[in-house]
């Protein structure tokens, strides 16, 4: 199977081994994972890869007949080493209407982990 990210790879050799614990290599990477994990309702791995000052309690089920539809990453930006921020945009679709998820989103890494802090819509 392709991975949901938009690499073009194997699920098994892209995003798959972070979803099992791998860590990521940047923000980037760690951003592509959770948009796979959205796409694959892997919501542990969403909660296991946000910030620990930011993360929710829980997730609750994505809307029914939500289909993500793909994946462009706009800019990467690095900070510092232990910083970054990716723009993105994340296509939908629910009940027959197209969606764009457009926003900016901060990540700081954690000893060798990197995890989503925040992110600012537009």
């Amino acid at each position: 199977m392709d991975c949901p990210c938009g690499r073009g790879r194997p699920y098994s050799i892209c995003c798959g081994p972070l979803h099992e614990g791998e860590p990521a290599p940047d923000a980037e990477a760690l951003m592509r994972s959770r948009y796979s994990a959205f796409v694959l309702e892997r919501f542990d791995y969403l909660l296991a890869s946000w910030h620990p000052r930011t993360r929710p309690a829980s997730l609750g089920p994505p809307e029914p007949g939500l289909r993500w539809l793909g994946l462009e990453v706009k800019a990467h930006q690095v900070q510092d080493e232990t910083h970054a921020t990716v723009a993105f945009v994340a296509r939908s679709k629910l009940g027959g209407r197209a969606h764009r998820l457009q926003e900016r989103s901060r990540f700081e890494r954690i000893g060798p982990h990197w995890f989503y802090v925040d992110g600012e819509l537009g």
